[in-house]
């Protein structure tokens, strides 16, 4: 310590030394002003992201399947009309089977009675 109290300080003089001081506060200022603007972009961003989650869930990101359906001159049925149609499709295909293995029941039993008379 003592070695170093005795070596020589060059300062510069005091009209150079007060620009540097006055350039720095500039520097803090302005090192201010721009974390105070990322502080309020994160909490804009923030914000949005939010409002965008929200608007996703709600479904209002992408048009619907009715509005592309609209857009393209093509007809839409929503998925409870298409259900209730493929399910009738379904039994009305049934029905015939059941048709035919009672007739196919009933013609064995027929055969069976001729056999054993």
């Amino acid at each position: 310590m003592r070695v170093i109290k005795n070596l020589p300080t060059v300062l510069p003089p005091l009209a150079e030394q007060q620009e540097i001081v006055r350039r720095v506060e500039a520097l803090f200022k302005l090192a201010d002003s721009i974390e105070k603007r990322v502080a309020a972009a994160s909490v804009r961003a923030e914000k949005l992201t939010q409002s965008i989650l929200a608007k996703a869930f709600r479904g209002e990101l992408i048009p619907t399947e009715a509005e592309l359906a609209r857009r393209e001159g093509r007809s839409y049925k929503p998925a409870p009309t298409l259900l209730t149609h493929i399910k009738a499709e379904r039994e009305s295909k049934e029905k015939p089977e059941k048709v035919r293995k009672s007739r196919n029941r009933e013609k064995q039993t027929e055969q069976k009675s001729h056999d054993t008379v």
